[in-house]
């Protein structure tokens, strides 16, 4: 169990890190308060926005976590079969 749960986490912190190379920012809206009718909708501007831009060391640490966390897992010992 450990085993997969490190592999997700590592494999998670690679595409997180590979998509923050690529992006410049992202803008980050808050949820409505109720539904609108639409998925075109227009985006909230306001308060409820906020955007991020990475750092130039942040994509290449998130890589370099993720990668060292799925070379951990797969160096974790798998678990004996149940017996029964």
């Amino acid at each position: 169990m450990w085993r997969s749960l490190f592999l997700a986490l590592g494999i998670m912190l690679t595409v997180v890190g590979a998509e923050c190379l690529v992006i410049d920012s992202a803008s980050l809206h808050a949820a409505s308060e109720k539904p609108s009718g639409s998925f075109l909708a227009a985006a909230p501007t306001g308060p409820s926005t906020r955007n991020f831009t990475p750092s130039e060391w942040f994509p290449w640490s998130m890589m370099g976590a993720g990668t060292l966390t799925v070379l951990y897992a797969l160096t974790l010992r798998r678990s004996a079969p149940a017996e029964g």
